[in-house]
């Protein structure tokens, strides 16, 4: 019987042959805490009476979900962080740098690695083919500590991807269409393993933008094959001898399977207050927004301002709404600028963020009024998730969120284009 994706990678990684439902101890080849998370982590990783991490080259920093600190106390625990990094050896990502999923992306993650993260959206690494997940502050303290962690091999859905996206509509689009599809709880501690014919023509950044979601699903992990994308995208960056291929084999058992023609998809958002509460943008048109915010690890790579600058380009934005980007790295940044996208968004009324998570989580550079709507190319819209319960969050494409930039008000990006 063939293997799985989440199989191969799982029972390579703990020498063992492995099925869906059992349990392996496998060798972790990254680990990584943000600044939020961290600080929980580096003391449980202390209070169970470690000093040094197994593997500190393999071990990584990042300060991004409050970067530039806005208040005292997340100051006080950037030091704290800080302090570790130099006393253990790990890596350390400073403000600025950018999001932690994104640099993991362009500088660490490959094709078979296990990776394991003290946030959720760990998950964005599966567009290398590598198993990446988030976990507890306490799992993560042990895999920081042992340099291994203990996993269930999860049951894998494939998804199966045809034809190709239409004018208009983005990668963001499918992934929020197949949440609301299977729902919130539909892929809870699965593996969604994504593949066909329009699977392997999509950008690494739009694998990126899908994988990264896919926790929203309840996912474990998310998993693109390593191909020849991949390959190039290993090789853009400086380390092509990192690329394996790696695919499911022909014969694997799937618990589940999806069908999705990409040509049949519209531009979707995903209404207050939750990411599988999905609807097509024509179904909402009209609502006014006071707020766009367009980057994350979700949509703030390159090609994702390169969408926005292209709509905005030569327009204003709306009086009544504000446009706030955040690109996902320093190199996205220096991209952008090079190619004048950046010139463009701040011509049409943007505000720039350093490169992070800025608004995202609701800690600071655009936390909402009483009563504001933003729409956002974020991949969570819980009420208060940006700071205000008070508040309501639409999620979409970087298309659409340009498009609304201009008008004031949800618009198809379509009509735009």
């Amino acid at each position: 019987m063939g293997k799985t994706l989440a199989e191969k990678i799982l029972g390579d990684k703990s020498k063992t042959k492995v099925r869906a439902g059992d349990i392996v101890i496998a060798k972790v080849d990254l680990t990584f805490v943000q600044d939020t998370t961290g600080p929980l982590t580096i003391r449980q990783f202390k209070e169970s009476g470690f000093q040094t991490p197994a593997n500190p080259e393999k071990a990584i920093i990042f300060l991004d979900h409050a970067a530039p600190s806005p208040s005292q106390e997340l100051s006080n625990d950037h030091l704290f962080l800080r302090r570790f990094a130099k006393e253990s050896g790990c890596l350390f990502s400073e403000i600025g740098s950018g999001i932690c999923h994104q640099l993991v992306a362009e500088a660490f993650a490959s094709p078979g690695d296990i990776i394991i993260g003290s946030d959720s959206h760990t998950t964005t690494a599966g567009a290398l083919g590598a198993f990446a997940t988030g976990m507890g502050s306490s799992d993560v303290a042990i895999a920081l500590a042992l340099g291994k962690t203990w996993l269930r091999v999860p049951e894998s859905i494939k998804v199966k991807l045809s034809g190709s996206l239409p004018k208009g509509v983005c990668a963001k689009d499918l992934i929020v269409y197949l949440i609301g599809k299977i729902g919130a709880d539909g892929a809870t501690y699965k593996a969604l393993e994504f593949t066909g014919e329009a699977a392997a023509k999509l950008t690494m950044s739009q694998r990126l933008t899908i994988t990264n979601m896919a926790v929203e699903a309840g996912a474990k992990v998310g998993l693109f094959p390593s191909d020849e994308i991949t390959q190039s995208y290993l090789k853009a960056q400086g380390r092509g001898d990192k690329y394996k291929p790696l695919h499911p084999d022909a014969d694997a058992k799937y618990e589940n399977a999806i069908s999705i023609n990409l040509s049949q998809l519209e531009p979707m958002v995903s209404m207050p207050h939750a990411v599988d509460n999905a609807a097509t943008v024509q179904g909402v048109k009209g609502t006014k927004v006071q707020q766009v915010f367009i980057g994350t690890c979700t949509n703030g790579r390159l090609e994702d301002l390169a969408t926005a600058a292209s709509i905005l380009d030569g327009k204003k934005t709306h009086p009544d709404t504000r446009l706030i980007v955040a690109p996902a790295s320093r190199q996205v940044l220096l991209a952008a600028i090079k190619a004048n996208y950046i010139q463009s968004l701040i011509a049409a009324g943007a505000a720039i963020m350093p490169p992070g998570c800025a608004a995202c989580l609701g800690l600071h550079q655009g936390v909402l009024g009483d009563g504001e709507v933003c729409l956002s190319t974020a991949n969570r819209n819980f009420k208060g998730r940006m700071g205000n319960p008070e508040a309501s969050i639409y999620l979409a494409s970087p298309a659409t969120a340009a498009a609304t930039a201009v008008t004031g008000e949800i618009t198809d990006p379509r009509e735009a284009m």
